[in-house]
């Protein structure tokens, strides 16, 4: 039986990152998560999804969650969208952040000759130097050569080898010696770069201020390095149990694998008392 709708004072600013952490790795979104995301809408917190996907990507899981009004963090913080199911495609962009991708992609190209490139065409899909895997990348692909993949400012670059273990292409790029950006390194070889300084905890500060929300009032759950700012900017960080260990050791605490949706026992904690009958 579902537990019943709650009433929740004060109002939270509740973060969470989609895969690995809201879906699992397959992008499947389990009745139990999509009920317990129902209830904390419902009690009155602000939920805003803070994610690496494009924007692109990301929409088609935020009417999966049934959410209306509200906000988005996308491409680990360079894009930050409001959510208005009233227009066409559901959102309008609120703020972006970009970035010359041409010094850190000619860097990544002579360390890691064979990698996948692909830039962001916000709100279209992506540029690419060749088709990555199905599935991988949200929105269109469109594949160019180098000089389309660099001629313009962007959002987000993403770098992807599927022959290499993470750990070989860490090693790869930590020897690139990147510099004037951000990065992070994904569960598989993936590596996405944005502008420095730029993070999901960057856009969600912005937001938080918008919103005149208090610090000690925010919460963020997610399981990946592209989380760690993230976690280190709520007042409550949650690291879900698949995360690697550099992750879990930021967080304030440790929840459940996201095949046992470790998710729901967090929204479940955020809930204070049955509504009045």
């Amino acid at each position: 039986m579902h537990d019943p709708v709650v009433v929740v004072a004060p109002r939270l600013l509740v973060a969470l990152d989609l895969d690995g952490t809201t879906v699992n790795h397959s992008g499947e979104l389990s009745p139990a998560v999509a009920a317990a995301v129902t209830d904390v809408v419902s009690a009155g917190h602000l939920l805003i999804i803070s994610t690496g996907r494009s924007v692109v990507a990301t929409m088609p899981l935020v009417r999966a969650l049934g959410l209306g009004a509200g906000y988005a963090v996308c491409s680990n913080g360079a894009v930050t969208i409001a959510l208005d199911p009233g227009l066409d495609r559901g959102y309008e962009i609120l703020e972006t952040v970009t970035f010359d991708p041409r010094p850190a992609l000619t860097l990544l190209r002579e360390a890691i000759p064979e990698a996948l490139v692909a830039v962001e065409d916000l709100g279209v899909g992506f540029k690419v130097s060749a088709p990555f895997p199905d599935g991988e990348l949200g929105g269109a692909q469109v594949v160019v050569d180098w000089e389309h993949l660099v001629d313009r400012p962007a959002t987000r670059v993403t770098l992807r080898r599927p022959d290499a273990t993470p750990e070989e292409f860490l090693e790869q790029v930590e020897r690139a010696g990147l510099h004037g950006v951000s990065y992070a390194i994904g569960w598989t070889a993936w590596l996405d770069i944005n502008p420095e300084g730029v993070t999901k905890a960057s856009a969600l500060e912005l937001l938080r201020r918008r919103l005149h929300i208090e610090p000690a009032l925010t919460v963020a759950v997610g399981d990946q390095r592209n989380d760690i700012e993230m976690l280190h900017w709520a007042a409550r960080g949650v690291a879900m149990g698949n995360a690697p260990d550099e992750v879990k050791a930021v967080a304030d605490e440790v929840t459940s694998h996201v095949d046992e949706d470790g998710l729901v026992p967090i929204l479940r904690s955020l809930l204070r008392g049955p509504v009045a009958s």
